[in-house]
């Protein structure tokens, strides 16, 4: 994924950056009105004085409004301590539309609330394994891993495997054999509930034993709205919807939106949209900008400020077992997964029904 500043990621990482003039995100810009000179809330005096060291550029410099910009959400951002929530949010991450940027989202938002002080889970309930593959975890055929859990019963904790570039970050992998695991489930007891219990009876386990609580859960959706999504629409209490800036995204939401309320209805009264991310957002184009505006217009207070452009250092981290977090964190495309999920660990849940 990359984005109307796709300019400043494929900067070389020795600073030299180059001269092509192309736009600002002025999607993002009106939600950083700190980053053109002013100070976010609760910022420290050490900070706000870098802050205030950086020189302000105007939109007759895209390029330099851009880096100053990314300097300031550097400065205010790295190294912060998130807000611990009083107990443990699980969300579920899900599109039944392929390409919006669920796995890139829900793998570099977890990345960035373990870099931020925070306990972390990720729950790879996609068949492709592509969340298992960015945080760099075993998920050969044979490797305990989600599909024991669904199918066979398999307590979650001997699933669970620590991301090696992050502390505080941890996985459950998706192998090859979940493939199967749709048809496998229709057979089952409580085929819709195996997740949701699996992870309440470990998060209860880690209690009584005196460990430290898991701060996140986010469980990673296949496109499509079968059984594996279902289970991860009922172990989840909020729902994070990435949204693709073009037409077509658009086009399935209100489809997501019922199957939401239905299994609200009749599974899960706790389901809730609580978040939604704008997602491969280029401000150089007019659609990108009228989507984003109508998604803000219908869900205001669901809809996070942040944008996540188009990046080409967001689609490259996979390629190294990474997340973009620890493959380049300097980058446009990481500085806004850290802002989106600072902004997720200071929103209070939205309890607001969607119509």
């Amino acid at each position: 994924m990359s984005t109307s500043t796709e300019h400043v990621d494929d900067a070389p990482r020795g600073g030299e950056f180059p001269s092509a003039d192309r736009a600002v995100s002025r999607e993002t810009r009106p939600h950083l009105e700190w980053a053109d000179g002013g100070l976010p809330p609760g910022i420290d005096a050490h900070r706000a004085a870098l802050v205030a060291s950086v020189p302000v550029a105007d939109d007759s410099t895209p390029l330099a409004a851009q880096l100053a910009i990314d300097a300031r959400r550097r400065i205010d951002l790295q190294g912060r301590q998130f807000p611990k929530p009083d107990r443990t949010r699980v969300i579920t991450v899900a599109n039944q539309k392929g390409g919006v940027g669920k796995t890139t989202t829900t793998v570099n938002l977890a990345a960035g609330l373990a870099q931020s002080g925070l306990n972390v889970l990720v729950i790879d309930n996609d068949p492709q394994g592509n969340a298992s593959t960015a945080l760099g975890i075993e998920h050969r055929a044979g490797t305990p891993s989600i599909y024991e859990v669904l199918i066979e019963g398999e307590p979650l904790e001997n699933t669970i495997q620590e991301c090696p570039e992050v502390p505080g970050l941890y996985g459950v992998p998706a192998t090859i054999d979940l493939s199967g695991a749709e048809v496998e489930l229709v057979s089952l007891v409580s085929r819709e509930t195996r997740l949701r219990r699996a992870l309440d009876t470990y998060l209860e386990k880690r209690v009584a034993q005196g460990e430290p609580q898991i701060d996140y859960v986010l469980v990673d959706c296949p496109p499509s709205l079968g059984l594996l999504t279902l289970n991860a629409f009922v172990v989840g209490r909020e729902v994070l919807i990435p949204i693709q800036c073009e037409y077509y995204a658009l086009e399935g939401l209100s489809q997501l939106l019922k199957t939401i309320e239905l299994i609200k209805a009749h599974l899960n009264p706790e389901l809730r949209v609580s978040t939604i991310l704008l997602t491969m957002y280029d401000g150089r184009t007019n659609l990108a900008q009228q989507v984003a505006a109508e998604v803000r217009e219908h869900f205001p207070e669901q809809t996070l400020r942040t944008t996540v452009p188009r990046s080409v250092r967001i689609s490259e981290a996979p390629s190294h077992a990474q997340t973009v977090m620890t493959y380049d964190p300097s980058s446009t495309g990481a500085l806004a997964y850290l802002e989106a999920a600072r902004e997720l660990a200071e929103r209070a849940p939205k309890r607001a029904h969607l119509q």
